[in-house]
């Protein structure tokens, strides 16, 4: 086992016999205090570095710890002023909408299978990571939510405020859920377990805690007796339809989110926020 040569300060990588693991640590930890910002570009140049390197055939992306896979920073965070800064000035705000659309493109286009290794929560942009991955096999006690239009409520993840979700839920959901469903998803920050989103075949296992390992296992071992190249134009063919629809509603949500972002700092971030 070897970690990468490139070092990341809100995730590492880990090597071992052509699979490559994304450990990602949560932006409720401490040890990425201060850096929520880069997390976004980060995982979009980790995607990018492992789509490159020619060893590595099948990808896995997991949370650092056990309880979260990737949850936005609790609600407390954001009781400070400076919280919210970086995301309205040029350097964060690119480095936070042009991480998310490449880290989606990358996971879209990448020839590799990309597994999610639910191990925890998912919630915000997390959840949507966890939708743009090729399988995803979860803890059955897992919670998932995109919490933008409930941000606050649930769990408590993200900012006491709503936001349009556009980190890329309002592009992929509307592919694992009915329109209504997607809609009532979206609009009421509705949480569901992982357990509850298998019976519903949104998602593909949902197995207790203990034998998620054993689980992931098993797939990428039948993933990597597979030829290469098949599998590559196999995922292709299949990922033509995700990629015509992040063409169509990626940017656009994204570039919503910010207009959001940028009402709410006008308004001062109130609740009473309307049309008039």
């Amino acid at each position: 086992m070897s970690d990468s040569e490139k070092e990341y300060g809100t995730l590492h990588i880990e090597r071992r016999d052509n699979v490559a693991t994304i450990h990602m640590y949560n932006l409720t930890d401490g040890i990425v205090a201060g850096r929520k910002l880069d997390f976004h570009w980060e995982i979009a140049m980790a995607l990018g570095e492992l789509r490159d390197d020619q060893d590595i055939r099948v990808v896995v992306m997991t949370g650092a710890k056990d309880g979260e896979f990737m949850v936005s920073p609790r609600t407390p965070h954001y009781e400070d002023p400076g919280a919210l800064a970086g995301h309205n000035e040029p350097k964060g705000s690119w480095k936070i909408f042009n991480g998310i659309i490449r880290a989606h493109t990358t996971l879209t286009e990448m020839e590799k299978p990309v597994i999610a290794r639910v191990n925890g929560d998912a919630a915000g942009f997390g959840q949507s990571l966890m939708f743009g991955c090729d399988l995803i096999i979860a803890r059955e006690d897992a919670r998932i939510a995109d919490i933008h239009m409930g941000m606050g409520d649930v769990a408590p993840y993200g900012p006491p405020f709503a936001l349009v979700p556009g980190d890329g839920g309002a592009s992929l959901i509307p592919l694992y859920m009915s329109p209504a469903l997607a809609k009532e998803y979206l609009m009421l920050a509705k949480e569901y377990t992982a357990r509850e989103m298998a019976d519903m075949h949104i998602i593909n296992y949902a197995v207790p805690l203990d034998e998620l390992d054993a689980k992931v296992d098993g797939i990428v071992a039948k993933l990597l007796e597979k030829p290469p190249l098949t599998l590559a134009w196999t995922k292709r063919s299949v990922n033509r339809y995700i990629a015509d629809q992040h063409n169509r509603t990626l940017d656009a949500s994204a570039a919503y989110e910010m207009v959001n972002f940028l009402q709410w700092e006008r308004a001062g971030y109130k609740q009473d926020m309307d049309f008039e």
